[in-house]
């Protein structure tokens, strides 16, 4: 029961959780691939190791909330660093603006035109809906949808994902060099995951995907309930 106790612990879950993410550090820097993306390999390792160690999510969940606690301060640092790059926004506000108009629609249709074409449930389809933008968000208009709020937050981490491995390497053999196109589309598309491979970018990169991840969060909280009702 005593080592019950110690591997269900939080300082146990901080652990392995800090050294999954260290080790896929190492093999990325290692090897330099886009598949050996850290938190990739973090995930890899922890979901068979929580599975071995009979660590439910709840357990995990409450053991890790010391590095959930950190995302408040981290968007105050996105905050930070737009306002160090705000020079760049002028002239480009109305660009901006329509990129992120164009991005939330496409996001949102995209996911609609794949679910007619493959016959999804409505219930999934709208579920998966708000996939390009932050979690919270997210659920947030999931469960105003009446959608399924477990099959939102996997749709928008493997686009998280999907978008950290391969938009910098999308967005160079398409001949898009523009820091500022670069930030708005990683931010966009990809949410914190993609701000994240946006900061490794540049300075600018990250602080317009920080921005990018607002605005988004907000025209989609528009778009999909229009959407919706032009369905019905």
């Amino acid at each position: 029961m005593k080592d019950i106790n110690i591997l269900h612990s939080e300082p146990f879950i901080l652990l392995i959780t800090i050294g999954a993410y260290y080790l896929g550090n190492l093999i990325h820097r290692r090897f330099k691939y886009p598949f050996t993306n850290p938190l990739l390999i973090a995930i890899t390792v922890l979901i068979p190791l929580l599975l071995v160690l009979d660590i439910d999510y709840p357990t995990y969940e409450k053991g890790s909330h010391a590095i959930s606690m950190l995302l408040s301060p981290s968007v105050i640092a996105l905050g930070y660093a737009l306002h160090k790059q705000i020079g760049h926004l002028k002239g480009n506000v109305c660009r901006i603006l329509l990129a992120i108009t164009a991005g939330s629609i496409v996001g949102v249709l995209s996911v609609v035109g794949v679910c007619y074409m493959m016959g999804t449930p409505h219930l999934l389809m709208v579920s998966m809906e708000p996939k390009s933008v932050t979690i919270p968000i997210a659920l947030g208009i999931t469960e105003r949808m009446g959608g399924l709020a477990p099959l939102t937050a996997i749709t928008v981490f493997i686009c998280g994902i999907f978008g950290n491995i391969v938009g910098p390497w999308f967005l160079k053999t398409i001949g898009v060099t523009s820091p500022l196109a670069q930030g708005l589309a990683l931010g966009a598309a990809s949410h914190g995951v993609g701000t994240a491979r946006a900061m490794q970018l540049g300075q600018l990169q990250g602080a317009i995907a920080g921005m990018a991840i607002g605005l988004m969060g907000v025209w989609t909280a528009v778009v999909v309930p229009l959407v919706e009702y032009c369905l019905s």
